[in-house]
């Protein structure tokens, strides 16, 4: 037995690599299985070069046992194995990986790809493990050897027997510390699952004995185990296989085997794509809003495969935030991955996959507005709220993409409709997109702002949603258009006669307004005739690029900064309310008071503003009566 120590740099590096590199001890089975693979790989590409190889996928496999009496796990494959000068250099220098010199010596070719290329996953091992014993027995050879170590103290290297070719890893797992618990890995469900998670897509059949449960012979309720060999992973990948193939059951029954949703999918979006960056993807997206979407736990992101081999669970770098609810894969031979396998480098391909798919989901919720308006409606209900969000997110840097897809409630069609829509009926003097903002479309029905707009048959766009006006405010205009709420002081409806009228009442009325502006004080910017005004006495607008929905959305947050919109107090001067109005002002200088403090508060009201003295406005309400 020839006993060995690691190189110095090696023994950091080893120590660093247990205490650090991994973030997640279960990657050691993943590390293992990748290795096993690259193995049956490494005899595939032999065979490609050498005739008198019959590669037969059939023959090849991955073997996982558990021996829990002496906390035990094996891995074994039946792949190249290892004569001892490559057990001394691929195991005794951390680092150096045999399947990088195997690439390099080796031409790559019919679309496989070995997986391994740091040589420090094996080491992974030591993370479960406290000895490490690999027997294995080369391709071509007749002797088998043993290598075997504790960690950083060394390793050994013996001869030892094999009947077949090929390697086999056995982990002496360690015992339950008070903060770990060790004995998990000696589960056989545990150690299923694991595969499943991220091994599931490896191209050669992972066995594992499992346990099984049959009714005993000879008797009619009483059960007995028995073990049964089976293959628990997949291999081939759905994302893998021709479109043409695939039926929608297919693609609905990964949806579920995943656990993506409880739902169905609207829609799935199968990628092969081919180029500077080749990838396949599976994306799904949902009917239903998760439960936990708008809240921090909710983690968005697709799960990230390398050659098979899932490399992180949520991958937030492949979505923008605004298409969060997507679901599903991505699989590539091209990402540049880190050393542990487990983050990754935060470079060109990865951009480039996220900009395809960003263009692509995009391309698909087009398509599904165009042809599948139902399902497209369906969809908005559930996540449209996060499309306004990406319109107002990062200054509108991504509106331009999201203005297409987003979708109001018509106040002329009754339904919802989208922008393109709306403008494309615009009557050819109409100046603006009109809009009205509310808690619910019967109480923007109810809005006294909105009569004159509807009685000249404008269509307004109903904002019921609390991102909805800051998201417009963002997109400032859709096809050369620009927003106008109902609410503004200024509706841009050119009349000249009715702007004549409407200036000389003001003029005529200046001093009575004036007063009633001193009355109200601070709480309103000025008071004016309104011209939008037809069946009620009074409503408030507002001036400027703060509206008064705004002002109440923002006061309602935590710690917020009191900020107040410019009203305007607008009066009919044609309700018969204004003729009283106007008779307390030239006689009655308390009832005026009384008036004009009433009229604001049923501004406020109509606004569904609060009143800020309650107790004062049933008082005033009491004497008027009086």
């Amino acid at each position: 037995m020839e006993t060995k120590q690691f190189k110095a740099e090696s023994k950091r590096l080893l120590d660093l690599m247990i205490n650090s590199i991994y973030t997640h001890r279960e990657i050691f089975l993943r590390e293992l299985i990748s290795n096993a693979s690259d193995a049956i790989d490494k005899i595939y590409y032999k065979s490609l070069s050498d005739d008198n190889i019959n590669f037969n996928k059939e023959n090849f496999f991955i073997k996982v046992s558990i021996d829990k009496e002496n906390r035990t796990i094996k891995i074994s494959d039946t792949g190249i194995g290892m004569n001892k000068e490559e057990l001394d250099n691929n195991l005794g220098v951390i680092a150096k990986s045999g399947s990088l010199q195997f690439k390099k010596e080796n031409e790559i070719k019919d679309g496989y790809d070995i997986i391994g290329q740091f040589g420090v996953g094996f080491y992974s091992s030591f993370l479960i493990a406290d000895k490490v014993t690999v027997i294995t027995k080369a391709f071509g050879s007749n002797e088998a050897y043993k290598w075997e170590s504790t960690g950083v103290e060394g390793y050994t290297i013996e001869p030892s027997t094999k009947d077949t070719v090929g390697t086999d890893i056995i982990l002496h797992v360690k015992t339950n510390t008070d903060d770990e618990n060790f004995d998990e890995y000696l589960n056989e469900y545990k150690i299923q699952s694991l595969i499943k998670k991220y091994s599931d897509f490896i191209r050669y059949p992972i066995k594992m004995d499992l346990t099984e449960r049959k009714l005993k012979e000879g008797t009619e309720s009483e059960y007995e185990d028995y073990i049964e060999e089976k293959v628990v992973n997949s291999m081939v990948p759905i994302w893998r296989k021709n479109k043409n193939e695939l039926t929608q059951e297919d693609y609905s029954n990964f949806y579920k085997e995943k656990h993506y949703g409880f739902d169905t999918p609207l829609k799935h979006i199968h990628l092969s794509v081919d180029g500077t960056v080749s990838y396949n993807a599976i994306l799904y997206i949902p009917e239903n809003m998760p439960y936990d979407f708008y809240t921090k736990d909710y983690e968005k992101g697709l799960e990230l495969y390398s050659n098979g081999v899932m490399i992180m669970n949520k991958c937030s770098d492949l979505l923008p935030d605004y298409f969060g609810f997507v679901k599903g894969i991505v699989d590539s031979e091209d990402l540049s991955l880190n050393i542990s396998r487990e983050i990754l480098q935060h470079d060109r391909q990865l951009r480039f996959i996220a900009k395809n798919i960003k263009n692509k989901i995009k391309s698909e919720l087009e398509k599904m507005l165009r042809n599948e308006r139902e399902n497209y409606e369906k969809f908005y209900k559930a996540f449209g709220r996060t499309l306004k969000f990406g319109v107002y997110d990062n200054f509108g840097a991504e509106k331009e993409v999201l203005e297409d897809l987003l979708m109001f409630y018509s106040s002329k069609e009754k339904k919802m409709v989208t922008l393109d829509e709306y403008v494309t009926r615009m009557a050819e003097d109409q100046k603006y997109i009109y809009y009205a903002v509310g808690e619910s479309i019967d109480r923007i029905e109810k809005m006294p702002q909105t009569e004159l707009l509807l009685d000249k048959g404008y269509e307004i766009l109903y904002f019921t949603d609390d991102i909805d006006e800051f998201a417009i405010k963002m997109l400032m205009k859709y096809k050369e258009k620009e927003f106008k709420s109902v609410s503004s002081s200024d509706l841009g409806i050119e009349n000249n006669d009715e702007e004549n009228k409407v200036e000389e009442n003001n003029e005529e009325n200046k001093s009575l307004f004036d007063a009633m502006k001193d009355i109200l004080s601070d709480k309103i910017s000025s008071v004016k005739v309104s011209k939008k005004l037809k069946n009620h006495p009074v409503c408030l607008s507002n001036e400027g690029d703060l509206s008064i929905e705004m002002e109440k959305l923002l006061n309602s947050m935590p710690n917020n900064q009191g900020v107040k919109a410019e009203k305007v107090l607008e009066i009919n001067t044609n309700h018969e309310v204004f003729i009283s109005l106007k008779d307390a002002y030239e006689n009655d200088k308390d009832k005026f008071n009384l008036y004009t403090n009433l009229l604001y508060n049923q501004a406020l009201l109509i606004e569904g503003l609060s009143i800020s003295d309650p107790v004062e406005f049933t008082n005033n309400i009491c004497k008027l009566m009086k």
